[in-house]
């Protein structure tokens, strides 16, 4: 039995979407190059045969890892009361006199530019269950950090 992979909603959907358009748009595409290219004569000196090859190679295999994640997907939808830290929640933090918010959210989802940490993140971990007012020490590469939860939504 494959392993679940927990996900919000939204993730899930942003993955089904990803596959949507790899399957329907970026692979045809793709194949009609790989096509055209190999139409092209001698395939042992054609670059642009051997690119389209090696490019749908690598396209399939994420379609099939992305058709995995989505068959093994379990949708949290966060812990209802918001009572304390959890996937799906968005927690606001007190870090060196500065607040952050970040979302929780599961590991295919994570984009930290976007402020979308994964619950198995050394920050994600150590915010699992915890509840406003809790502090937690996390490593970073700066040292070690502490972090107020302020507000979790």
């Amino acid at each position: 039995m494959s392993k679940q992979t927990q996900l919000t909603k939204e993730g899930l959907e942003a993955l089904k979407l990803e596959l949507t358009e790899l399957v329907e748009k970026k692979r045809p595409q793709l194949v009609e190059r790989l096509s055209f290219a190999r139409s092209q004569g001698d395939l042992a000196e054609n670059n642009d045969y051997q690119n389209a090859k090696d490019e749908l190679e690598f396209l399939d295999g994420r379609i099939a890892e992305l058709d995995e994640v989505i068959k093994s997907a379990v949708v949290v939808c966060g812990n209802g009361k918001k009572n304390a830290v959890g996937l799906g929640t968005k927690v606001t933090l007190k870090v060196n006199s500065k607040e952050h918010s970040y979302y929780i959210v599961g590991e295919w989802e994570a984009d930290p530019m976007a402020k979308k940490i994964s619950h198995t993140s050394p920050l994600g971990c150590a915010l699992v269950g915890k509840r406003v007012g809790d502090c937690v020490d996390v490593e970073a590469p700066a040292g070690m950090l502490n972090y107020e939860i302020l507000a979790i939504e």
